[in-house]
């Protein structure tokens, strides 16, 4: 099951489950639309070099039982030194 990260590795943004911004790879690193395209080259994941797809949304029925991850990464360094919004 995926975790539903909470925010944009890159700028801290938060990206809620149901949201249509968030990126991810193969090994969930996630990402907001914006990073993507402006900050990450070649729009692949600077941690693993994999390609960025839409996030799927989970079911709001079931995020009760099944919640979204809690656990924020930030890591602007790997981004093209992006900052904190």
């Amino acid at each position: 099951m995926l975790a539903l990260r909470p925010n944009c590795e890159c700028c801290g943004r938060d990206l809620p489950p149901e949201s249509r911004d968030a990126l991810i790879c193969s090994f969930e690193c996630t990402w907001c639309v914006d990073c993507a395209r402006t900050r990450l080259p070649g729009g692949l994941c600077p941690n693993c070099g994999g390609n960025l797809v839409p996030r799927p949304i989970r079911p709001a029925a079931k995020l009760e039982r099944f919640p979204a991850s809690t656990e924020r990464i930030h890591r602007p360094e790997r981004c093209g030194g992006a900052t904190t919004a």
